[in-house]
């Protein structure tokens, strides 16, 4: 089968939806770090729609650490292809937003010089939780780093995100040119102002004076960004092949569903986004708190339980009776009470959209890969509204059931005893400390609880919290996860 190219355009059956601009006339005016699924099915989606009107915003995508996307998308010519699916029917287009694509470890210094372009507006990152060399529980720099380390002495050759950022602000300060807008697209607690801290606390190893001119002149906008979009497998291969009649090496499939929030504060000239269906406000936060506690929340949640239930996807976890109950009454019940103000947004119908999306049998959302980063995850999705319910003495039966599920999870075995394979920046140490406590809730429940970087240090201390901690995964251990869901639920309620 012939390549996707755009040589090769013309030949796409009727349907499929093509760019409808031409590709020659697009000047980049993005660098995007994080050249993942996400990126691709959101933001560029978001860009290729608005290029037929304005043809500035082309993007650079960077992948941080591995060519293969790269090596995937040279050959189409940065062309890809993007299939909403649900239940209902499947829509398909051709994004064509790439204008560029690179892989930093080959050439830093190339792309240090890309972000002193005076054309790049805006740097864009999805590098996901764990790539912003932060502790999730406090949002500080982890200085002791290792990449952080190298960078801080070695601007000129960056390993990090961080250093990228930073390594392109210094260049075009020196050259005297517009600084550009750093845009932060991962689910960070206020990932914007998040984003701004780190940036500036790393500029601070490298340079005093860069730091307070970034201080001054840099603006980080807060974003909430809402789309699911899996890893893609060979069976989306195969399928979107024999739609298109060509093939695409890395296709995205998702949802039809797609949301994007973006605080109005930029340093100069912006996409016009919202031609494209996204909103731009004055304050994101509300937003982003709404998703981070009841999407990604129950992601996780349905993630563990559900794995750990011999479900592979979320839609198969979904259904599952009394999983798919828990992880509603969680988001009624002990989620939503901890929400501000959303100015008259119909957070009941939110809920039930999001259950409806859970449940979406075209998506192959696989609960291993939501389960990964675990650590850098639980305190942005769980622990907030852990600890805002214990300040209220309200009861956490559900959400200490889904962080229990974690802690059984990273215990090294599934239920047959099969080993799990745990994906985490802090793997290693979870699993000593889960290999020496042993399964055995009243030693693995402080063991993990111990670690001050998942879970700061006023959750552990908080009899409470451990108590409910360690009851649920007793009860993981001695009943088996689908039977304590079940009781769980009942006793709840």
């Amino acid at each position: 089968m012939d390549r996707l190219s755009p040589a090769t355009l013309p030949r796409l059956p009727a349907g499929i939806i093509k760019p409808d601009y031409d590709r020659a006339a697009i000047t980049t005016g993005i660098v995007h770090l994080g050249l993942g699924a996400f990126h691709r099915g959101h933001q560029a989606v978001y860009t290729d729609a608005l290029l037929k009107h304005d043809p500035r915003w082309g993007i650079l995508g960077v992948s941080l650490r591995s060519p293969d996307t790269r090596d995937a998308l040279a050959p189409q010519g940065g062309l890809y292809s993007v299939t909403a699916s649900d239940g209902a029917g499947r829509q398909r287009r051709i994004i064509g937003a790439l204008t560029g694509l690179a892989v930093a470890p080959e050439d830093p210094a190339a792309l240090l010089a890309r972000l002193a372009d005076p054309a790049i507006r805006i740097l864009s990152t999805t590098v996901t939780e764990k790539g912003y060399s932060h502790d999730p529980a406090t949002g500080a720099l982890r200085v002791d780093d290792p990449d952080i380390l190298h960078d801080s002495l070695n601007l000129g050759h960056p390993r990090s995100t961080l250093a990228f950022i930073v390594g392109g602000l210094q260049l075009r300060r020196q050259r005297g040119l517009q600084p550009y807008t750093v845009l932060a697209c991962d689910n960070l607690p206020a990932n914007g102002h998040t984003l701004r801290g780190l940036v500036i606390a790393f500029a601070g190893l490298v340079d005093r004076d860069l730091a307070a001119w970034i201080t001054d002149n840099i603006r980080f906008p807060s974003t909430m960004v809402d789309r699911i979009v899996p890893a893609t497998t060979d069976a989306d291969r195969a399928d979107v092949g024999a739609a298109l009649g060509l093939d695409d090496a890395w296709p995205i499939v998702t949802e039809p569903f797609s949301q994007w929030v973006i605080e109005d504060d930029f340093a100069g000239a912006r996409p016009a986004w919202d031609v494209s269906g996204a909103q731009f406000v004055r304050d994101v936060a509300p937003f982003e708190l709404m998703k981070l506690r009841l999407l990604n929340g129950a992601h996780s949640t349905i993630a563990y339980l559900g794995y750990l239930m011999d479900c592979e996807t979320v839609a198969a976890a979904m259904a599952e009776p009394e999983l798919a109950g828990l992880v509603e009454d969680m988001m009624r019940e002990e989620v939503t009470p901890t929400l501000p103000a959303l100015g008259g947004f119909d957070v009941a119908a939110y809920r039930a959209a999001l259950l409806q999306r859970f449940r979406n049998p075209a998506l192959k959302h696989k609960t291993a890969q939501i389960a990964m980063d675990g650590s850098q995850k639980l305190p942005q999705r769980l622990l907030g509204t852990i600890g805002d319910r214990l300040a209220r003495g309200l009861p956490i039966t559900r959400l200490a059931l889904a962080v229990a599920g974690w802690i059984r999870y990273v215990s090294g075995t599934d239920e047959r005893g099969q080993p799990i394979a745990l994906r985490d920046p802090l793997a290693a140490q979870l699993r000593a400390l889960a290999d020496e406590a042993g399964p055995v809730a009243s030693r693995l429940t402080p063991a993990l609880l111990s670690l001050t970087s998942v879970f700061g240090s006023e959750l552990p201390r908080d009899p409470r919290f451990e108590f409910a901690i360690e009851t649920a995964l007793d009860d993981l251990f001695q009943k088996g996860t689908r039977a304590t869901v079940a009781e769980t639920r009942r006793a709840a309620r």
